[in-house]
């Protein structure tokens, strides 16, 4: 039986604000926290794609974790990402404990090199964070007439099939295609029923959570996100989710020489170093085929998926990626929806950095 939700915060209204001011607040915090500039806006702008997109529970409401992740010195602000095996096509880099995102841009923007020079590029990470919404990176790719992968292990989120105390991190990867004349086709999924930072996001929220996401302390289904951030996550699928994220960690962690299951830290502490690995993947695209033949087919592979008959309750098939791609467009022209509670937690950064907060649309 599920537990109710009674102690989850009282709801607070949303607000709207403008991307453009929401990123220039984000990137100014950050570099009053120790980020060099281009870090911090590289940053920021991670921070509102995601809001953009409507995935708030890798947006602002990760900056708190963030600033307190610099202050400690959890994350290493002045690192540089550096090259520490290189085999062409195929390399391993060092992210020095940096931000992940800066991490990560730097993997895949080697990745995509790589790519145009050999057909392809791999390139395994250690020591680095977490790097928000992956399909951040791999839209890199896609963006450069490549097909792009990310996959990155995290905290312990879930068990393994068959227990109930956490050993796997939710593990999420992003595949991105470009798309021609659509948006680029992305996938960015983790392997848990949901991503954490949902169940943050709900509890921010003061709104419960759906069953089936999680299990409280004691093993029982619970609608409660504060109960679910104590217990386990689920895997999507059953033991399919769990041997998908196991197989993650294989790439990402085991691999890389990073940390894995258990030894890997997560975001919202600011104890210790991440110790996350990531594995990132570039395909040129001009090496299989030619580029305008390569969209042309995109073409007709989301034609023929829209042309499916609709099931009962649907309105219109969409291809992984498209969503995203619309509510940027709305978020972009009619502001981005803020939950209260992370509006609250902008001005008290606002107020502690002597940062000017982002006007409302």
């Amino acid at each position: 039986m599920a537990t109710d939700s009674s102690t989850a915060a009282p709801t607070q209204p949303n607000k709207l604000v403008s991307n453009g001011a929401l990123r220039k607040t984000c990137a100014q915090i950050l570099s009053a926290a120790g980020l060099c500039d281009a870090d911090a806006e590289l940053v920021a702008d991670t921070l509102v794609q995601a809001d953009l997109w409507g995935h708030q529970s890798h947006g602002t409401l990760r900056l708190p974790a963030y600033v307190a992740r610099l202050r400690s010195g959890a994350v290493n602000s002045k690192a540089r990402p550096s090259l520490v095996r290189d085999g062409g096509a195929i390399a391993l880099m060092d992210g020095g404990g940096a931000m992940g995102q800066v991490v990560a841009n730097a993997a895949m923007n080697v990745a995509i090199e790589r790519a145009r020079k050999f057909g392809i590029g791999a390139i395994s990470v250690r020591n680095s964070n977490h790097f928000g919404t992956a399909m951040y990176f791999t839209l890199l790719a896609a963006r450069r007439a490549c097909i792009g992968f990310i996959a990155t292990n995290a905290s312990p989120a879930m068990p393994p099939w068959g227990g109930r105390t956490k050993a796997v991190g939710t593990n999420p990867w992003s595949w991105a295609a470009p798309a021609g004349k659509h948006p680029s086709m992305v996938l960015d999924i983790a392997n848990t029923a949901v991503a954490r930072g949902k169940i943050h996001l709900a509890r921010q929220r003061g709104e419960p959570i759906p069953e089936g996401w999680a299990l409280d302390e004691k093993g029982q289904p619970t609608t409660d996100p504060d109960d679910a951030l104590a217990g386990v996550t689920l895997p999507m699928a059953g033991h399919k989710g769990y041997g998908i994220a196991l197989m993650m960690d294989v790439l990402a962690g085991v691999l890389s020489g990073s940390a894995f299951a258990g030894a890997v830290a997560g975001p919202f502490q600011s104890e210790r170093p991440g110790r996350v690995g990531h594995f990132v993947l570039a395909l040129n695209v001009e090496a299989f085929m030619p580029v305008s033949e390569f969209e042309q087919r995109q073409d007709e592979l989301i034609q023929a998926l829209k042309q499916t008959p609709l099931a009962d309750g649907f309105a219109e098939i969409l291809y992984p990626g498209e969503p995203e791609a619309a509510l940027e467009e709305k978020s972009i022209r009619d502001g981005i929806s803020l939950p209260g509670a992370t509006f609250t937690a902008l001005e008290a950064l606002c107020r502690e950095f002597d940062t000017a907060m982002p006007h409302s649309t």
